[in-house]
């Protein structure tokens, strides 16, 4: 353990103690919350909660844990996992459900950078030692397409192309109900949800996220929704729609009908990355792939058509 005594700087005036010091200490949220259940964050001189505000001058004492050993990466084959397109300075693959991107506390199912090891496909090292090569990620329950960097250019790169959203993200969900209108933009901020550490939310002071959507196919109980992100939160397109009351398909996370759910044999969210499109590192051409839909989410669609 060791401890640290500063004062709260004036740009941390009003911030909530998990995002201050998250952006004070480059700690996640979650680390931030432990320290203050377990009663290691004081300030001036007193016990402070998550969700309790910095007020700037005051005295800040913090006894943070030991650094934790690097995550390492297991070179374990991913079932269902398929290159769409490899060349020098990047590999695109079709990731399944069930699949995290990279390795994380707590997660000890199957990872992408653990399947491309194991496929003998060497990936850029830059980033975090968990996560080297990784420019963007999906949920575990989200399948589709998306781009691993292999090489140090292409990594810095596509990271600079997804900072400056000049990243085409098409992704298909299949939402409760019918949004109405049929075709919009939810421009509304996202931040950790109050509650719930691994929730997100529609939340002032948010960081800024959009949504351009418009609805492709209407059924009986829900409508097949094509989506654009313009920027990339986590959790992004499930807050949003939850947050118009059309939750995605089997998202129960989120506000989902279980009901329908089990009636579409849907056992996670309907949400599928589609395409993605984006300047090849190589040589500035504009390259775009496709990803189809997986055999869950188009039985769920054949038995919403047949009903309708």
């Amino acid at each position: 353990m060791s401890a640290r005594t500063l004062p709260v700087p004036d740009g941390l005036e009003g911030m909530r103690v998990d995002a201050g010091l998250s952006k004070l200490l480059g700690l996640s949220r979650t680390v931030v919350a432990g320290l203050t259940e377990k009663g290691d964050v004081l300030l001036d001189g007193q016990p402070v909660g998550k969700s309790d505000r910095l007020t700037a001058g005051s005295w800040l004492e913090i006894t943070l844990p030991e650094p934790e050993r690097p995550i390492e990466i297991q070179a374990i084959a991913v079932e269902g996992m398929v290159v769409l397109h490899e060349d020098d300075d990047i590999v695109v693959i079709d990731k399944p459900v069930g699949v995290a991107v990279h390795p994380s506390p707590g997660w000890s199912g199957p990872t992408v950078v653990g399947g491309l090891a194991a496929a003998g496909v060497r990936i850029a090292t830059s980033g975090a030692a968990e996560r080297q090569g990784v420019v963007h990620r999906l949920d575990a329950g989200t399948t589709g397409v998306m781009v691993v960097a292999k090489s140090e250019h292409a990594y810095s790169v596509l990271k600079r192309a997804f900072k400056e959203r000049t990243v085409d993200k098409g992704y298909h969900a299949l939402v409760q109900g019918h949004p109405d209108p049929s075709r919009g933009t939810i421009d509304a901020p996202i931040d950790r949800h109050p509650k719930h550490d691994y929730k997100f939310a529609v939340m002032n002071g948010g960081k800024d996220s959009i949504t351009h959507y418009e609805v492709m196919e209407a059924f009986r109980a829900a409508s097949l929704v094509d989506v654009k992100l313009e920027t990339g939160r986590t959790h992004q397109i499930r807050v949003h729609f939850s947050a118009l009351k059309h939750p995605c398909v089997g998202d129960l996370t989120y506000g989902a009908d279980p009901v329908l759910a089990k009636r579409l044999n849907i056992t996670r969210q309907w949400l599928h990355a589609r395409t993605l499109g984006f300047d090849h590192p190589a040589d500035g051409q504009w390259v775009q792939f496709v990803s189809e839909y997986p055999a869950d989410l188009s039985d769920a669609l054949e038995l919403l058509r047949a009903e309708s």
